[in-house]
C-alpha cells in the first residue's frame, strides 16, 4: 500500500518578494542546517528538515497563519510542507526553486551554494 502526500502549494520567489514589500502577514521557515544558513540566507526561523517534528510544537498556535517553507533547491521544503500539511496546517506553502531561485531572480548578492 502507498501513502498519499497531498502536494503543498507552491510559491514563487517573485511572490514572496511581493508579499515582503507589501508588508504581508506570513512566517517564513528555514528547513536547511545552520551551516547552510550561515552561507546565504533570507531570514526566517530555522527549523532543520531532520528536527522538523518536534519544532512543530512551537508552531501549534500558528496553524491557520500563512507560513512559507524554503531550503536550497525546493526539494526538502516540498517535503517539509507536505508534512506541515498532514499535521494540520492549513496555508503552507512550498518556496519554489528555494534560495538558488531566489539568488538567481532577486538577489544576486544571496551566495549560491
Amino acid at each position: 500500500m502507498q501513502f498519499f502526500r497531498p502536494k503543498p502549494p507552491q510559491i514563487t520567489v517573485h511572490e514572496l518578494k511581493r508579499l515582503r514589500d507589501e508588508g504581508a502577514s506570513f512566517l517564513l521557515i528555514d528547513v536547511r542546517q545552520p551551516e547552510e544558513r550561515e552561507i546565504a540566507t533570507i531570514g526566517g526561523m530555522n527549523i532543520p528538515l531532520s528536527e522538523l517534528s518536534e519544532g512543530l510544537d512551537q508552531l501549534k498556535d500558528r496553524r491557520d497563519e500563512r507560513i512559507v517553507v524554503y531550503c536550497r533547491s525546493g526539494a526538502r521544503s516540498d517535503n517539509a510542507a507536505a508534512f506541515m500539511m498532514s499535521m494540520g496546517f492549513t496555508r503552507v506553502y512550498n518556496l519554489q526553486g528555494g534560495i538558488l531561485a531566489w539568488s538567481a531572480e532577486i538577489d544576486p548578492s544571496i551566495p549560491l551554494y
